[in-house]
């Protein structure tokens, strides 16, 4: 049993890079159209959106491996 919670945890952590890895790639896109002045606020609201959802896929990737640890 413990090994399959290991193995669903090492899943979750596989599927989760691979949802960081979406992230950082819309991240750059978004960074992109941004243009040199005259930021629009719907850009921004975008790009923070994106960020904030990467910073708490980061954190579940840490929580978990941490839990994986114990």
């Amino acid at each position: 049993s413990l090994t399959s919670t290991k193995n669903i945890m090492k899943n979750d952590v596989s599927s989760l890079k691979m949802r960081l890895k979406e992230l950082d790639e819309k991240i750059k896109a978004v960074e992109r159209q941004l243009p040199a002045h005259s930021i629009k606020p719907p850009i921004m609201t975008q790009l923070f959106q994106l960020e904030d959802e990467r910073d708490a896929v980061f954190r579940e990737i840490e929580r978990l491996r941490q839990a994986s640890a114990e």
